[in-house]
């Protein structure tokens, strides 16, 4: 045990010698576009509460009545005694919203994705993932025995020359499996060539909209609503912790034979307890506020406009983009402690945001990936953009 110490506080002392340990900022409030720290009172421009519903009155009331109406958590898997109407109710709104015959909750989307492909995907089939996609579909595809092969990121020739391997492979399925809209990047996959591949060559297509989901495309009904492929796309997956209220759960939307396979099959569906009564009725009110109007989606829209605008002006470095995921790049060897540096003096000035570094995205290509909000105000985006440059100053 003592040996065993010792090496992990070396393998720690190494994480911290470069510059890659991941702090953990203590809030003191709700989650929202203003929110408190330890630290003192910061502008939050680091969540992904894209429509501003993880406070919204509405919200908290109908968690709230959920408590009382339904109670507190459902001590059950779904298909012992953990399944309340209501989480059949939220199943047929989210299959409605985007388009699918019928969908299934899971406790997270991480638990989606790694549920699905056990189920569908065997010895004798194929999977062909983006090389930059989640990493509950990287270990998702890992618990499955299919073939696995990999494409450079929205990178079309190479997806052709990977499903022309799996054909030559005599794959039985192929599925296609793709981020909708990629975290670290903020950039939309080009689902209409993906699934114009997909069908030449007799495949599925899987998209995780995680971060699409309420936001993105005509309605908010995700990427590939924006890409025009809502009849060609057999399975999605997505969260309720992003845009539709930021509590926790996930989802996969598909036709009807993978629902029911999936509630007979998938081990986090059946093994894990069912989403809380409160989470349900909370969600469920999110998503109605989401379907409803698209004032917040208006609003998002001009502030990553706004904020790419000033950003720019302002001398700073960002990958090109339209969604609210505006990745503000440190380039090279020092670029992951210079990142860290300029997100630890912008929490001094009240601007919470936060660098990410390798392992989660290549080395020498850090970045302070900020967040936009419906919430924010035209004030609350300039606010940041000073903070980063005052922040770029100090640091140097």
């Amino acid at each position: 045990m003592y040996a065993l110490k010792d090496q992990l506080s070396a393998e720690l002392a190494a994480i911290e010698a470069d510059g890659l340990t991941k702090h953990e900022r203590l809030i003191t409030t709700p989650q929202s576009s203003h929110i408190g720290t330890t630290a003192g009172d910061a502008l939050n421009f680091c969540a992904n509460n894209y429509l501003g519903l993880a406070n919204h009155p509405e919200v908290v009331a109908a968690a709230h009545a959920a408590l009382d109406e339904w109670g507190f958590g459902m001590a059950s898997v779904r298909f012992i005694c953990g399944t309340q109407t209501q989480h059949r109710d939220l199943e047929r709104a989210i299959a409605d919203f985007v388009g699918t015959q019928d969908a299934i909750l899971f406790p997270s989307c991480f638990d989606a994705n790694g549920g699905i492909f056990e189920v569908l995907m065997g010895a004798e089939d194929a999977i062909i993932s983006d090389e930059l996609n989640h990493a509950s579909i990287i270990d998702g595809v890992r618990l499955s025995k299919a073939q696995r092969y990999r494409y450079k990121n929205r990178d079309m020739d190479d997806l052709r020359a990977q499903l022309e391997s799996a054909r030559d492979a005599s794959a039985r399925r192929t599925l296609v499996v793709t981020d909708g809209a990629f975290s670290m990047d903020g950039y939309l996959a080009p689902l209409e060539q993906i699934c114009d591949l997909a069908e030449e060559f007799g495949a599925m297509v899987m998209v995780d909209d995680s971060h699409a989901t309420g936001f993105v495309g005509e309605g908010g009904r995700g990427s590939h609503e924006a890409c025009g492929v809502v009849d060609r796309v057999d399975i999605m997956t997505g969260t309720l912790g992003k845009a539709l209220g930021g509590g926790s759960g996930g989802y996969v939307a598909a036709h009807q034979e993978i629902v029911d396979l999936l509630k007979q099959r998938a081990r986090p569906y059946l093994f894990s307890n069912a989403v809380a009564p409160a989470v349900v009725s909370g969600s469920l009110k999110a998503l109605e506020l989401a379907r409803e109007s698209d004032e917040g989606r208006t609003r998002l829209r001009a502030n990553a406009e706004l904020f790419r605008t000033l950003m720019t002006d302002a001398g700073f470095e960002l990958l090109p983009g339209e969604h609210p995921i505006v990745p503000v790049m440190f380039p090279g060897d020092d670029g992951a402690r210079l990142a860290s540096d300029v997100a630890d003096a912008m929490l001094r000035r009240g601007v919470y945001v936060i660098a990410f570094s390798f392992p989660v995205v290549p080395r020498g290509k850090a970045r302070i990936r900020v967040q936009l909000s419906a919430a924010h105000s035209e004030d609350d985006v300039r606010a940041c953009v000073d903070a980063f440059v005052a922040a770029r100053d100090e640091v140097g």
